[in-house]
């Protein structure tokens, strides 16, 4: 045998080389996880994956967030992309679209239950993104669906990140001209308000 053929598979069965496989961190989410508005590699999911590459080099990840979608949309949706994936972290962001459009809270409940658990079953751990909730449909309702997300994730025994985006909203010059979604500059602070909850969780296991 070419000894540096012979030498490939030696590396190859060395214990190390599992440790260096990858492991795949899932986005799925909605217009603020997708880059709705922002030029190429300016969201925070773009800034995540390139802090990933300096701080958690093994650590990939895989946006599966689309503009517009609801709760409902992300349950059609994460099956196929775990099976696709096999992500090891999932980040499920939804339920703000869910509430533009006035869907009962115990509906938007049940649906982030259905995501955590099929992405629990796959062996991933989940964080749970708050939704901001803006207050079309009065204070009662907006209360409703914020208290919803703490209450879900203490009950899944999952991360809770509170709302990622709400600090952003209220500071003139970080929103983009509908008003609903950050612009550029508040990108950052978003992967900021985000980080501290999922960083413990980035160790990628050997296969």
């Amino acid at each position: 045998m070419n000894y540096r053929v012979w030498m490939l598979l030696w590396l190859f069965w060395l214990p190390g080389w599992a440790a260096a496989s990858q492991c795949t961190l899932l986005i799925v989410g909605d217009s603020l996880s997708s880059g709705y508005g922002l030029a190429a590699g300016q969201s925070w999911v773009d800034l995540l994956d390139a802090r990933l590459k300096k701080v958690a080099p093994r650590w990939r990840v895989v946006n599966a967030s689309v503009s517009g979608d609801t709760t409902q949309n992300g349950l059609q949706r994460l099956a196929p992309a775990l099976e696709r994936q096999h992500p090891h972290g999932v980040l499920i962001s939804l339920g703000g679209n869910d509430a533009l459009r006035g869907t009962s809270p115990r509906v938007i409940r049940q649906n982030l239950q259905g995501l955590i658990r099929q992405a629990k079953a796959s062996g991933a751990w989940v964080a749970l993104l708050e939704a901001p909730v803006l207050p079309n449909y009065g204070k009662a309702y907006a209360s409703a669906v914020a208290k919803l997300y703490g209450e879900v994730a203490r009950a899944e025994k999952i991360t809770h990140v509170p709302c990622f985006v709400c600090e952003v909203g209220v500071v003139p010059g970080m929103m983009q001209a509908d008003g609903i979604h950050p612009n550029e500059k508040a990108q950052s602070a978003m992967l900021d308000a985000v980080w501290p909850h999922i960083k413990n969780q980035l160790r990628c296991p050997r296969k």
